[in-house]
């Protein structure tokens, strides 16, 4: 019977049904060549006359023989059965690379089938104009991708609403500027685009001098304050760029004491010249200046209906005045002729006409800048955009992948790619899961209303789900932003999934200018802006951002008018589909290794390096702290805690049975929580968002800490023992708190004190 059914399924097609998903497909061992090369070693004259020759029954053990040696020999050789182009598994016992309980397939077969259904014409075609959110259009892109979602077959598909106070311009005022006199009279308006605006600025009107503060970091403003410049009452000329977000900008204006500040892109940093893929002179680039994320009016807690809570604002709300200008907006204010020191080295912008001095008073006597700020605050229903395929051995752990969909021009990059990848993601493993694939964890692709305002949508969302997520949330893949260029690639992440990234890039090649490319990748730390941010600050979830670029130059067209598909395209030379498509090859190969794996592939060991700088500055001050009567001795117990737990975790692992599903549960439910216990139960969550002791913003950060620290030996006059007390205990107990969480049981915690 088994050399006629090997016969049979060697020369005809697969027929014999098999129920899958619902679905009922053939299924079918097919036998190669090298199987029946085996077989045909039993002599023919057994096959012609088994009963003169031998005993029937001798000649089935032989047979029967054969066969299992073909098997054994061949099995792994051919694991797909293939009929025009479908892929249908074939049952084959747990292997080390498949999941417990006898998964169907291996995690290469799963990378295979990845790479075969990514289809890069169907991001390039994806990929359109997105709209404001509020809008009519807006509201039917939701309602069109939640369409899609439904087409997929995914298990679940929902949406998930949020009413937020979103900042726009004013429909009856624009926003102005003015040439003033010493007396206060308007000489002249100078004009601005309507659709230039930063979200969140405070409103009303200024008037002051102008004063240019480079790209108006922390250290700009040192600098400025060590030059004697007058900064009070003024208002500031900011470049765009210098690594810090427009709402970092206007917190150090703020608080230099400054009353409003200008953004502007300036030649040097941002490409000008339209004839090569540059902005021309009268654009401005807008972005929202909130020092934080989510609806400002209801921080730390989710807007589900913001008709229930106390009014209160965010910290993070800025109390000056702040508007996007043109290059040639800033070129007329600043070729007045500032009056005052010349700028530091490196201040030098490509500004034409201008002499570079920092201000504030202009050369003609008297003569300052009136600024008027006239936005609007509008309650908005937000909708975010889910679906989900469940996971079929642990469906309450989730790998999440989104995208924002808004944007206040055509936002071709800035949501546009980010959408059509999320999409094809979304297609992709619903199509791989109605042949053969059973993600061991549940997926979940997310489309985010409000990034534009600093991912409200998205942070509504953890917000209001915040107690549960940390349980269940295993990483997060934002897509936001992925495609600038294709010269380099960079990946904002965790440190614990940076592991998972460089595995995933060793297997990705694209062909780019007609060569084949691998990429090797670039890990940058998290920024306050990254749609990745809030999940790992905020929600002590693992997340990351990839992003390709060119290298040595800014795509200049975000958060501007001139976003459009068709410029990407120019950019890429045609090639938008392409990198898409890497994009979603990587992103899909780091899920399907999270969803795959019996342990989650999560590096917990790598926060000990953190710590162990901290405990190294320490070291070198120590004669300075010991003349204050401090010790870092706490310090020191907790990474060599958290060290030696991290090792300690992995060891056990290393020698327990992973089959064990009992004990892979524990395990992971350690590895899940690593993030969530690095952020801060000693601050409040209203009041400082951000809690991570490591990725956050605040005093109980470990960067503020080291900052402090340093002053020890660069301005001793103004290091706070009191301030650096409340730090050092603040990081200490956090750190110790991780170190004795991911211990596990109380019984294991070597505790001291």
């Amino acid at each position: 019977m088994s050399f006629l059914w090997g016969l049979f399924c060697r020369t005809a097609p697969c027929m014999s049904p098999s129920t899958m998903n619902g679905n009922t497909k053939p299924l079918c061992l097919h036998l190669n060549d090298a199987f029946f090369e085996k077989l045909v070693e039993v002599p023919f004259p057994l096959l012609l006359n088994c009963t003169q020759q031998i005993d029937c029954m001798m000649f089935l053990v032989l047979l029967s023989a054969a066969f299992l040696l073909g098997y054994v020999s061949f099995r792994g050789m051919c694991r797909l059965c293939v009929d025009e182009g479908e892929m249908v598994p074939v049952e084959d016992p747990a292997g080390p690379d498949q999941p417990a309980g006898g998964g169907v397939m291996y995690l290469g077969e799963l990378r295979d089938m990845l790479k075969k259904y990514l289809n890069e014409e169907k991001i390039e075609s994806t990929v359109r104009a997105t709209h404001s959110t509020g809008s009519a259009e807006g509201n039917a892109l939701a309602s069109e991708i939640l369409q899609n979602f439904q087409k997929l077959h995914m298990d679940h598909t929902w949406t998930d609403s949020h009413y937020a106070t979103l900042q726009f311009p004013s429909r009856t005022q624009r926003n102005a500027l003015w040439l003033v006199d010493a007396e206060g009279v308007e000489l002249e308006e100078i004009p601005l685009d309507s659709a230039d605006y930063c979200a969140y600025s405070a409103m009303g009107t200024v008037t002051g001098g102008v004063v240019y503060v480079n790209y108006a970091r922390q250290e700009d403003f040192e600098q400025l304050r060590a030059l004697g410049v007058a900064l009070n009452g003024s208002i500031a000329m900011a470049r765009v760029g210098g690594g810090v977000s427009f709402a970092e900008k206007v917190w150090h204006a703020q608080e230099a004491g400054l009353v409003g500040i200008l953004f502007y892109p300036d030649p040097a940093d941002i490409p000008q010249d339209p004839r090569r893929l540059g902005l021309h002179g009268n654009a401005a680039i807008s972005e929202h200046v909130h020092l934080g994320s989510g609806d400002p009016f209801t921080p730390g807690f989710p807007s589900f209906n913001h008709t229930q809570f106390p009014p209160t604002q965010s910290s993070g709300l800025p109390l000056i005045l702040a508007q996007p200008v043109s290059a040639n907006v800033a070129s007329k204010l600043l070729r007045y002729q500032l009056v005052g020191v010349a700028c530091p080295r490196g201040w030098q912008g490509r500004l034409p006409y201008v002499r570079c001095v920092v201000g504030p008073e202009f050369s003609v006597g008297g003569r300052r800048v009136r600024m008027a700020v006239y936005n609007s605050m509008s309650p908005v229903l937000l909708n975010n955009i889910f679906a989900s395929i469940e996971g079929k051995t642990e469906p309450d752990q989730y790998i999440i992948m989104g995208a924002q969909r808004d944007a206040w021009g055509p936002g071709a990059v800035k949501a546009g790619v980010g959408t059509a990848v999320l999409l094809e993601l979304a297609r992709t493993f619903g199509t791989m899961l109605q042949n053969g694939f059973y993600p061991r964890r549940s997926l979940l692709f997310v489309s985010w209303d409000a990034g534009e305002f600093g991912n409200v949508g998205a942070t509504e969302w953890l917000e209001g789900y915040l107690s549960m997520l940390h349980l269940k949330a295993v990483a997060y893949f934002s897509l936001d932003q992925a495609v600038m260029g294709d010269d380099a690639l960079s990946a904002y992440t965790s440190p614990l999934l940076a592991d998972l990234i460089e595995g995933a890039i060793k297997q990705v090649c694209v062909s780019l200018h007609s060569e084949r490319v691998c990429f090797t990748d670039k890990t940058r730390p998290l920024y306050l802006n990254s749609g990745a941010y809030s999940f790992t600050a905020f929600g002590g979830v693992p997340a990351m951002e990839l992003r390709f670029h060119e290298e040595g130059r800014v795509y200049p067209f975000v958060n501007t008018q001139l976003d459009s598909a068709e410029r990407v395209q120019e950019l890429l030379q045609g090639r938008l589909g392409v990198v898409g498509r890497t994009v979603g090859e990587l992103v899909g190969l780091m899920v399907l290794k999270l969803t795959h794996d019996l342990i989650l592939p999560l590096d917990v060991t790598c926060y000990s390096t953190a710590a162990l700088r901290l405990s190294a500055q320490l070291n070198q001050l120590s004669a300075e702290l010991q003349v204050r009567g401090l010790s870092p001795q706490w310090v020191y117990r907790a990474r060599g805690d958290y060290s030696r737990a991290a090792k300690t975790l992995q060891e056990a692992i290393k020698n327990t049975d992973i089959q064990d599903e009992r004990m892979a549960r524990l395990y992971n439910t350690r590895i899940m929580r690593v993030e969530y216990y690095f952020l801060s139960q000693y601050v409040s969550v209203v009041e400082t968002p951000f809690r991570h002791v490591l990725h956050g913003r605040g005093d109980h950060t470990l960067s503020a800490l080291t900052e402090h620290l340093a002053l020890l030996r660069t301005q001793p006059q103004l290091f706070n023992e009191a301030r650096f007390r409340q730090q050092l205990a603040l990081f200490t107990w956090t750190l110790q708190g991780a170190a004795n969480a991911l211990s596990g049981d109380v019984w294991n915690i070597d505790n001291p004190f």
